[in-house]
Order: structure tokens, then C-alpha cells, then sequence
């Protein structure tokens, strides 16, 4: 990704605010620590190339925490309770015992949220009405939309995306200050300029492509908050992209950071949760978060141009309750396919091309069979970009020769899965790019129940 213009300053940017007169840091010992919160059905991974990014600035790894919802998705209705769903309330608690938990475990007294899309729901609430606000000295939110995706009394009238539903009215309610926050902590809201999917004047994108949203661009800025536009980014790229990590550092610390590079470690060591999904709720299931325990995890090391494995597993590992699948050692430079096997799912094959450094936040989801076709395929492969969505305009994305893929439309980003369907020999060699960034893997049969991603890092 090229370098992105200036920021542009909403007109409700605060500028006299705290940005410079509670910035935090000058030693990694005066580093509070971070807890990262993501967005709708998303998991914790997707912050871990935002938490290379700060260890690479030298912010400690050990201060440095992201949150796993156990029911990451919304329900329809605030008021009604929806199996394998979450209310805004159950959220909130929950962010609320993280906080304690990173508080007691590092012994500060105050922490930073660093918050994604529906994340900042959770943490604007438990700062207004949680008991959070002594507690947390900033609050950072990319790409929440703050006055709803849309504001209509007629679709989804008590859901927490919608404006005029009871949770974002509440939120919203300003002060005696006429400010939209929580006083006494320091406020930064990222937002794209026009290519956020979900703050667009039509449904569109939430399936309802009829309906006027009375909503766009602006829905995350917040009146007394530091609101600044990243121009072209994406709905996730506002807060996983390099230029969201810029103004993230800048805000909490006072200064840019010194470099927007992930510096390699010559030392690896991964690891992550395996979880599944949970219940049909009649358009597809669920994703969660909870350990998918007796699950079977094998991971190979493959050839960069190929994806034929370089031999025997190099860890192997069933699933416990805390739905851990290693630590593992890995090699600077070696791409790795992670293979899950669980009762109920087809065997899930992942491609990842080398990681940079340590993590333990390298999750991996079984997934489920696609719907029945007609002409089924010999082989499934999905290119999936998690931090992000894929724009024709901006990107190179190549997915087994097809460059875009057709299911990468044009116009707003607003796809982050592309497949190709091998219909002319199952085994074959398939190979992918982003950006600069490659994988390839092998075209497993489908109708022997496997399943492939790649899976992109940027």
C-alpha cells in the first residue's frame, strides 16, 4: 500500500484537547498497557500485525493485550435474546473483566482501548455507563460507527447499529459540554473518507439496498473527540492498516512512531485458539470464539512456489479447553499450511506465507461446507484478507491467475474473500498475491470433504 495523503480533521476535531498534554510515554517502562477490542464476528487475531507494529516501536509485549469476545456477533434485537449472540450489555461486561484482568496482571492503574467497528460500542459504553471511566486514559476507535450504519425506525428499529436505536441514542446524548464522550479520557476516532462500507447512504452492503441510511462518511466522528479522515482506507483499515497504527501511536504517545515497518525476529515461537461455529440461524452459522476442544491441528512447512509439503508435520496438536493449538516453533522465511480436523466440519486446509515475528494470536477457524451447487467444483480456494477488503482500484489481487477475481467488485472495498473454483484437476499447485504479498497451496478435493483458504497478513 502506497503512502496516504494527510490527515483531514473533522470539523468537531477537538484541537485543544488532551493529545499532547496526557501523552503517555517516554520509557517502555512508563507503558500502560493496551487492550485491543475487534469488531462484528471478528476474533483477536485481527490485531496481531497492529501489535507487531507497536512491539517494533518498542511498546513491551507483555503490555500489549487484544480480547476475544466468546460470541463475537450483535443480536437483531437489543431486546431480545438470540442464541450464539451477544447484547451490547454482555459486551460491555465483558470488556469490563478484561480491563481488571490486564489491570491486576501488569498492576496499572489506568489502561488504553484501542477499539475496532462494533469494539467501540463496547468501549464508549463501559466508559458512559460501565464504571470504566477512571480506569482508561484513552480511547482509540477506527471505523465504529458511531451514529449508526443507518438511522430508520422501520429496519432492525432496536439493533445496535441502527442511530436511532436505543444504544447509540443513549451514547449519543450529549453532555452539558455539548461533547458525545466520556470526560476525563482522551478521545481519537479514524475514519475512511468515503470507502467504509458500512457508513454509505444506501443498505447496500447490509443487504438492504433500497433503504436511504441517513447516514455516511462522517457517522464515527464525535463532538468532542480528535476526529481525523484517513482518505481510501477501508472499513478494517482504519484501525488494522498502517496509517491507522501511525495516528494510533502519535495519539497515545505524543510523537510519530519511528518506524511503520514490522521488524523481523530472527526467533519465532506461534500460537492462537481454534474455534468453529455455533448456531444456524437460517442464513449460514455463526462464528464464535470458544475452543473447539477434540479438534486436530497439524501444521507443515511447504514449498514457497508450490505449496507441496516439505515433509512429515512440524507440530501436531488436539484441542484442549483452552482451545490452544501450540506453542510452535517456526523458521524466519517459511510459509506454513495449518490443517483442522473436527468432528461436524470438512478438514480445513490454511496456507500462510512466513510470519515476521512471535505471536500468539495466530487463530485458525473450521470452517463449514459451502452451500450445494449444481456443478460443484473439483476444489474450493478462498483468498481471505481479515485486516482488510479488497478494492480493484487500489489493489493487485491475483487469485489463481484471475487478476482481480470476479468476486472482487468494483467501487466501495467491501469483499475480504475471493474464491477461485478448480474445475479442471484437484491436487493442482493455486497461487495468490496482494500487494507484494504471496501464497500458494494445493487445490484439496472437495468432494472428499477439504476445504482451502489463503489467508493474507496485510
Amino acid at each position: 500500500m502506497g503512502s496516504a495523503a494527510p490527515p483531514v480533521c473533522h470539523p468537531w476535531v477537538n484541537r485543544t484537547g488532551p493529545l499532547r498534554e496526557n501523552a503517555t510515554v517516554s520509557s517502555p517502562d512508563s507503558f500502560p498497557p493496551i487492550v485491543f477490542v475487534h469488531g462484528n464476528g471478528d476474533t483477536a487475531a485481527l490485531w496481531f500485525t497492529t501489535v507487531w507494529r507497536f512491539e517494533s516501536n518498542g511498546w513491551p509485549r507483555d503490555r500489549l493485550h487484544a480480547i476475544d469476545l466468546p460470541y463475537p456477533l450483535a443480536r437483531d434485537d437489543e431486546h431480545t435474546p438470540q442464541p450464539g449472540r451477544t447484547s451490547s450489555a454482555e459486551h460491555m461486561a465483558f470488556l469490563a473483566a478484561e480491563v481488571e484482568r490486564v489491570r491486576a496482571a501488569t498492576g496499572a492503574s489506568r489502561v488504553l482501548l484501542v477499539a475496532n467497528s462494533r469494539g467501540g460500542f463496547a468501549v464508549r459504553n463501559y466508559l458512559a455507563r460501565g464504571g470504566g471511566a477512571g480506569k482508561v486514559s484513552h480511547a482509540v476507535l477506527g471505523g465504529t460507527p458511531n451514529h449508526g450504519v443507518w438511522t430508520s425506525a422501520e429496519h432492525l428499529p432496536h439493533n445496535e447499529f441502527n442511530g436511532a436505536g436505543p444504544l447509540l441514542r443513549a451514547l449519543n446524548e450529549p453532555g452539558p459540554d455539548g461533547h458525545e464522550v466520556t470526560p476525563g479520557v482522551a478521545w481519537l476516532t479514524l475514519r475512511s473518507d468515503g470507502n467504509d462500507k458500512y457508513c454509505q447512504p444506501t443498505g447496500h452492503w447490509i443487504g438492504v439496498p433500497h433503504l436511504a441510511t441517513g447516514t455516511g462518511p462522517d457517522s464515527p466522528a464525535l463532538r468532542g473527540a480528535v476526529n481525523l479522515v484517513v482518505p481510501g482506507v477501508d472499513h478494517r483499515e482504519t484501525s488494522y492498516g498502517p496509517e491507522a497504527f501511525a495516528h494510533t501511536w502519535a495519539f497515545l504517545t505524543g510523537a510519530p512512531p519511528a518506524t511503520l515497518s514490522i521488524e523481523p525476529e530472527p526467533q519465532l515461537r506461534l500460537d492462537g485458539k481454534v474455534s468453529g461455529f455455533g448456531v444456524d440461524n437460517r442464513k449460514g452459522f455463526d462464528p464464535t470464539n470458544l475452543p473447539l476442544v477434540g479438534a486436530r491441528v497439524e501444521v507443515f512447512a511447504t514449498h514457497p512456489d508450490t505449496g507441496e509439503r516439505l515433509g512429515p508435520a512440524v507440530h501436531e496438536r488436539t484441542i484442549g479447553t483452552d482451545g490452544r493449538w501450540g506453542p510452535m516453533t517456526a523458521r524466519p522465511g517459511q510459509p506454513y499450511e495449518f490443517v483442522v480436523t473436527a468432528e461436524g466440519y470438512p478438514v480445513t486446509h490454511v496456507y500462510r506465507s512466513p510470519f515476521a515475528r512471535s505471536s500468539g494470536l495466530i487463530h485458525l477457524r473450521a470452517e463449514r461446507l459451502p452451500k450445494p451447487s449444481a456443478t460443484p467444483p473439483l476444489s474450493r480456494v478462498a483468498l481471505s484478507r481479515p485486516r482488510g477488503f479488497f478494492d480493484r482500484q487500489r489493489d493487485r489481487v491475483m487469485l489463481d491467475g484471475q487478476c482481480p477475481p470476479p468476486d472482487v467488485p468494483p467501487g466501495v472495498a467491501g469483499v475480504s474473500v475471493a474464491v477461485a473454483r478448480v474445475t479442471d484437476r484437484a491436487g493442482r499447485t493455486v497461487q495468490a498475491e496482494f500487494n507484494g504479498e504471496r501464497i500458494a497451496g494445493l487445490a484439496w478435493p472437495l468432494a472428499e470433504g477439504h476445504l482451502v483458504t489463503f489467508e493474507l497478513h496485510h
